[in-house]
């Protein structure tokens, strides 16, 4: 098997259908790969030049999912640096809600700080929960889901979406 193109820590860009590029770090990954939990950024890049590490905080980040990794794999979603000082501490699995829109029930999902693919316990919550939905995203997915947020929540100078 060939080694990875990518590794926790990892920046990396993707392109948006509306143009331009968003930033990426991989949170969590296993060492044979086949998903990820990926922090994404804006505000949109027009170019890779303007690539910037500095302002990468998980807090800052517009979406955080987990994800299939074809798009580092095959390159439609280039590297272009390892984050200096990589610290997972800084980088938190969230917990996701899971949710029966039938029976109105939702659970609370916890995943393993150490796969990314491994839910390691459910709780039942409440169903109107803030917690970001339990889903994983193919990597088309994730550039449509980022240009949406993107568009709908436009960066202006000094503002964070």
């Amino acid at each position: 098997m060939n080694k990875l193109p990518y590794s926790e820590g990892t920046v990396f860009l993707v392109p948006l259908e509306t143009g331009g590029y968003a930033r990426g770090i991989v949170a969590r990954a296993t060492k044979k790969g086949g998903g990820l939990l990926g922090y994404f950024f804006g505000p949109p890049l027009d170019s890779p030049s303007e690539v910037r590490l500095g302002d990468l905080e998980a807090s800052n980040a517009i979406l955080c999912v987990h994800c299939g990794d074809l798009g580092l794999i095959n390159g439609d979603w280039p590297v272009v640096a390892q984050l200096p000082r990589w610290d997972r501490a800084q980088w938190p699995v969230p917990c996701f809600v899971r949710r029966d829109p039938l029976s109105r029930k939702a659970w609370k999902v916890v995943y393993s700080d150490n796969d990314p693919n491994e839910v390691v316990a459910e709780y039942p919550t409440d169903y109107d929960s803030d917690l970001p939905p339990n889903a994983a995203y193919g990597y088309e997915a994730v550039e449509t889901v980022l240009a949406q947020r993107l568009s709908e929540n436009p960066y202006r100078s000094g503002e964070r979406a």
